[in-house]
């Protein structure tokens, strides 16, 4: 079995609070502390750079991140890229778990 390559990357956006104002995304987040800010994780083939802007221009985008992206949050990331395509994969959902757990609100697809 070939050795997977380590070329993807998951990746945390900082959403501006008024995403609060969509009841979907709140009932996502029911437990969100109102002090941490809400967030967006994902993962992808290209750098987290990259990605963030095109999710900005709307080219693969996400309509959360579209609107309300701020900025990329490397400080909750740093130290878990570059990953293999599987392992991106199920990292994302465990990020997103545990910063949820933490108390962030949290969009993850």
């Amino acid at each position: 079995m070939p050795k997977q390559v380590a070329r993807h990357h998951v990746y945390v956006i900082e959403l501006d609070p008024a995403v609060l104002e969509h009841a979907r995304f709140r009932t996502a987040n029911p437990d969100h502390d109102p002090h941490k800010p809400a967030l967006y994780v994902g993962m992808t083939g290209l750098n987290p750079e990259t990605r963030f802007e095109r999710h900005k221009y709307g080219v693969k985008d996400n309509a959360y991140v579209r609107r309300y992206g701020v900025r990329l949050r490397p400080d909750l990331y740093a130290g878990l890229n570059p990953l293999p395509y599987a392992e991106a994969q199920r990292m994302e959902q465990v990020l997103a778990r545990e910063l949820r757990h933490d108390g962030y609100a949290v969009w993850q697809k």
